[in-house]
């Protein structure tokens, strides 16, 4: 399988125009979605001068094997926000996001959601509201492999 190395450089440079392009949305929490979204949500949250930023764990992937089963918990309450913006690093078959986004829509109905992740993949069963990049092969992210 073909595999893209992500670096901090590029990661910089993307986080930059996926703040800019979500920022006009006015999130009153970023969520980012463990573990994937965490260094993302965390950069974002720096940039865009936020303190609210919360975690869900989700796990639907063991390496690069899709399980059977999702397993989505550790949701924090949000039933405070009007805005939340769910941030992950890839949207990949969209089954996990779907899941979440579900979730989180059953548990607070009152609460718009919308999602940013850096890397998309056209054939995801859903597409996120803000994106920077098409995954076209298996991303290398530098948080996972640099310090293996």
């Amino acid at each position: 399988m073909e595999k893209f190395y992500y670096s901090y450089e590029e990661f910089k440079k993307d986080t930059q125009k996926l703040v800019n392009s979500c920022r006009e949305y006015e999130p009153d929490i970023l969520l980012a979605v463990a573990r994937g979204g965490l260094t993302l949500s965390h950069l974002m949250a720096q940039a865009m001068d936020m303190r609210n930023l919360y975690a869900l764990n989700s796990i639907h992937y063991e390496g690069e094997l899709k399980l059977d089963t999702f397993n989505i918990f550790n949701i924090p309450d949000v039933s405070h926000a009007k805005r939340v913006l769910v941030v992950d690093d890839i949207v990949d078959s969209g089954e996990t996001m779907e899941e979440i986004l579900k979730v989180l829509k059953e548990k607070f109905p009152n609460v718009e959601f919308k999602l940013a992740t850096i890397f998309y993949k056209k054939s995801a069963v859903l597409q996120p509201d803000y994106t920077v990049r098409e995954a076209k092969e298996w991303i290398d992210f530098f948080w996972e492999v640099d310090v293996i």
